[in-house]
């Protein structure tokens, strides 16, 4: 039964195209490919409807054979046909759809559609670009990807099993009436038009104030992850107080969100209750007037108040289902909003993803001032970089050394002039392509928090075991993995690392990083002060390492100490964004410029460290 039912969804099949950008354009793209499913679980909320109608007439016929029988001891011999339809209609075929459609929600949908819903998010955000996750917090974006997949579920499972089985238990409760007295089924669709405008007016309300709430509660779990996740920062500076205010405002202004639903949520169920009360007053009521007058049976009074009351029932049941409903579409249009804007950042229809980079690298008048229209960034830079050459990049912060890094990794798309890798632009590669092309370290180096092998893995995962232990000890990592142990016992190449790596210190972070860029031995090696993290002794230690990893490799790297600049072919001088000056070592002290300035300022091997940061 598990392998029939699950198997109606394919709840990993990719989506066509970008999230569209309307609500239930966007509910549609979600679930698309399991709308066969879906219709098959409303059709059997539907089925299980009507025969809650079918369950009522039954009853009337038990009960009006039973008035009229003239002798009560052969009533069963009399009506023994209808005895046995009415038993096996309650215990066999009313069970037998109910069941059915039970399987259908919580086997078929319920454990299907969240996944679905959750991973096709997942792809689109993975394809937004760096910006999209630098205005935004982790904690926040993964919120939104859960309260989605949730909310769209739960939309239509109410959908399927509450909402289809009421409208057709509605319908048919219509039918039944008035097969009895039409005037029933009158009085029904006058109570259901009041009770339809009821709804009308506070459910759009109830959406508006779940979608206010559900924002709120996003900024906590947000909040809360901003925290966690500095938590050596807050320790270090003493503020945890300052932390618990911040929290508490978040928190304050989500427990006001949630007051004002549910003070909507409680008046909306008050006047429900008086509304769904008169219904059975109502129906009863006429069927009694109707029996004195000679046009009704007692199995009619009988039916009018068994379907007055369940649909009495129902409508609060139903209100309240279309209150979560509601709600429900107030998070999936809040998570929309938040996780469905189209990419900034997309490949070329006719991209490239052929990976033949020979090294060479040309920077064509580039600007880029992050969509300012001053200010950081690079303005007007040019700058060749032959096959195998090795260039360090110096200069103040803010001058623009990571911009250059961050473009040829086409992080962001240059405003003006163009990038070539080769004779080709980089915007004609794939991102995926161009991004195989080049290994990057960089000076805040995160992990994941998985084994040391993984984290080591990601740089090239169809390497082999033994390439990924020399890469980890050309890095002088293999050591220092075989002493780690997690909380759960996993020892050296198994132990987890912690969040972006918290049990490791900074050098040795930095030194599998380097393993995971050795393991890549990508053409193009990019570094962003690959070294700061290490003390001298360990620096001096893996530097053969580092010549090995940069042998026949093209070299670009934002440099601060002696020892990297000193491997470099040629070194770039930026300032403002613009190369200010650019020759070997020498060639820059003879000229007397900004170089020899910096130089003239080292300290222990760094340059201009009153001018310049450790990073930008």
């Amino acid at each position: 039964m598990r392998a029939f039912f699950s198997g109606f969804i394919k709840p990993y099949a990719a989506a066509d195209g970008p999230p569209p950008q309307s609500l239930w354009a966007f509910i549609r793209w979600s679930l698309t490919g399991a709308w066969p499913a879906i219709w098959f679980g409303a059709f059997m909320g539907a089925l299980v409807g009507v025969l809650e109608s079918l369950g009522a007439l039954f009853i009337g016929w038990v009960i009006d054979e039973a008035v009229i029988a003239p002798d009560p001891a052969a009533y069963f011999q009399a009506n023994w046909r209808l005895v046995i339809m009415t038993a096996l209609f309650f215990i066999a075929i009313r069970p037998a759809a109910m069941g059915l459609s039970a399987a259908v929600n919580a086997i078929s949908l319920g454990p299907n559609l969240f996944p679905q819903v959750v991973m096709r998010l997942k792809r689109h955000t993975l394809g937004h670009s760096i910006r999209f996750f630098d205005d935004d917090f982790a904690g926040r974006l993964a919120q939104k990807h859960i309260q989605s997949g949730h909310a769209i579920t739960e939309i239509i499972l109410e959908s399927t099993n509450s909402i289809a089985f009421c409208i057709a238990t509605v319908i048919g409760a219509t039918l039944v009436l008035g097969s009895v007295d039409w005037r029933l089924s009158l009085l029904l669709a006058v109570w259901l038009v009041g009770y339809g405008f009821f709804i009308r007016w506070y459910l759009p309300r109830i959406r508006r104030l779940s979608r206010a709430r559900a924002e709120a509660r996003a900024n906590v779990t947000g909040q809360i992850v901003d925290t966690l996740s500095n938590m050596a920062t807050v320790k270090l500076f003493a503020h945890v107080g300052r932390e618990e205010r911040a929290a508490e405002q978040s928190v304050d202004t989500f427990r006001e969100k949630a007051l004002d639903f549910g003070v909507m949520a409680a008046v909306f169920r008050a006047l429900l209750m008086l509304l769904a009360g008169a219904l059975p007053v109502m129906l009863i009521g006429a069927a009694l007037i109707f029996w004195q007058q000679g046009t009704a049976t007692p199995g009619d009074i009988a039916v009018a108040g068994v379907l007055s009351t369940r649909i009495a029932q129902m409508s609060g049941w139903f209100s309240f289902t279309m209150m979560g409903i509601f709600a429900n579409i107030g998070e999936a249009e809040d998570g929309m909003r938040t996780l469905a804007p189209s990419h900034d950042l997309v490949d070329d229809p006719n991209a490239n993803a052929v990976e033949d980079a020979d090294g060479s690298i040309h920077f064509d008048n580039v600007t880029y001032h992050y969509g300012k229209e001053t200010g950081g960034g690079l303005d007007g830079f040019d700058l060749k970089i032959k096959p195998g050459e090795k260039i360090a990049l110096v200069g103040q912060s803010g001058a623009g050394k990571t911009t250059v890094l961050s473009l040829l990794l086409r992080l962001y798309d240059v405003e003006e002039g163009a990038i070539r890798m080769g004779d080709r632009d980089i915007r004609d590669l794939t991102q995926d392509a161009l991004r195989r092309q080049i290994a990057m370290v960089r000076q805040e180096t995160a992990m994941f928090n998985r084994s040391a092998r993984e984290n080591i893995f990601y740089g090239r995962p169809e390497a082999t075991e033994e390439e990924m232990l020399k890469a980890t000890a050309e890095a002088e990592a293999h050591d220092f993995i075989l002493e780690l142990e997690d909380l759960k016992g996993r020892k050296g190449y198994d132990a987890f690392l912690g969040e972006r790596g918290v049990k490791l210190s900074g050098g040795q972070r930095q030194r599998i990083a380097l393993a995971r860029a050795i393991l890549k031995d990508a053409p193009v090696l990019a570094l962003d002060e690959a070294t700061s993290a290490l003390d001298s002794e360990v620096e001096a230690a893996i530097q053969s390492s580092l010549d090995r990893l940069m042998e026949g490799k093209t070299v670009i790297a934002i440099a601060h100490r002696l020892s990297t600049i000193a491997r470099m072919d040629r070194i770039v001088v930026m300032e403002a964004g613009r190369v200010a000056e650019i020759g070997t070592h020498n060639e820059l002290l003879a000229k007397g410029g900004l170089y020899a300035m910096f130089w003239n300022r080292q300290s222990g091997g760094f340059i201009g460290v009153e001018e310049i940061a450790a990073a930008e």
